[in-house]
């Protein structure tokens, strides 16, 4: 059957996709528009696939938090270039996709991509706008966090977000805090809360790589051990979130600052998300 501009309109307003892209679409299903969108979904497929190893290093993190500010939701959806990323179509689906994480609270972010989002699933949603921008696209982090304070911190350029869960306290100054220290783990990327929650591994390398440094500089043997648990106590102080000095008064540590807006306030967790 003969194939109209009106056709092809149609079907561009019903997708977005290119009008040659509808044209040949529809040329294909005889004109049938439930299968004529059925072949862009195919060819967001193609596209997804043929895009696969391309690095997804652009992208923007949603998050949402309740009103009472106890459970928070974080994701980072990526694509290939910045130009998209400020798409208004690729910040929509980042919105349907956390709004659905926070209703939903999946365990993972494949149990995320089943969800349905209206007919679709979201990985279905991911794969049709593949199809209208020919770029690889994917939730490449997602992150649920309940607490008796959940504190979320968005860096500018939504390229980094921080989740804080903390203990000892609800009230506007603790939120007003929760944010100082996402702001310090956006900066300092720490790698645990504190000495205690640090990896055995880690803490192993670290003694070995101090004992490495101290043989290097010619310590004696029987001094080694020390020094490398002077090493360790350091990087502690600089790698653990309540041990770093605070950005905003480096005359206080994170815990010392904590303690300073309400007694016994601490993190208990973070998160951290960071594109590219």
């Amino acid at each position: 059957m003969a194939i109209t501009a009106q056709d092809v309109n149609k079907l561009r307003q019903m997708t977005g996709a290119g009008m040659m892209d509808c044209k040949k679409a529809l040329t294909e299903s005889d004109g049938d528009f439930e299968k004529a969108i059925e072949i862009l979904r195919k060819k967001g497929q193609k596209v997804s696939a043929s895009r696969s190893d391309r690095e997804t290093t652009e992208g923007s993190v949603f998050v949402r938090t309740n009103d009472s500010n106890t459970k928070a939701v974080l994701i980072s959806l990526t694509c290939e270039t910045d130009f998209v990323a400020k798409n208004e179509e690729f910040v929509k689906l980042g919105n349907t996709i956390i709004d659905l994480a926070f209703a939903k609270s999946p365990a993972s972010v494949e149990d995320l991509k089943a969800l349905k989002a209206g007919d679709l699933t979201v990985d279905e949603k991911i794969i049709e706008l593949v199809g209208k921008i020919g770029e690889k696209l994917e939730i490449s982090a997602y992150e649920v966090m309940e607490a008796e304070t959940v504190v979320s911190y968005i860096h500018a350029g939504s390229k980094l977000g921080v989740l804080v869960a903390l203990k000892g306290g609800n009230s506007a100054d603790v939120i007003d805090a929760g944010r100082d220290v996402g702001m310090q783990i956006a900066a300092m990327n720490p790698i645990a809360v504190d000495q205690n929650s640090v990896d055995k591994a880690v803490i192993e390398k670290e003694i070995e790589i101090g004992k490495d440094i101290a043989r290097q500089e010619g310590k004696p043997e029987e001094m080694v051990e020390k020094i490398a648990l002077g090493k360790l106590n350091k990087f502690f102080k600089e790698s653990t979130l309540l041990s770093q000095a605070f950005v905003k008064d480096n005359s206080k540590t994170i815990a010392q600052y904590l303690d300073s807006v309400q007694k016994g306030l601490t993190v208990t967790s973070f998160k951290r998300i960071s594109i590219g």
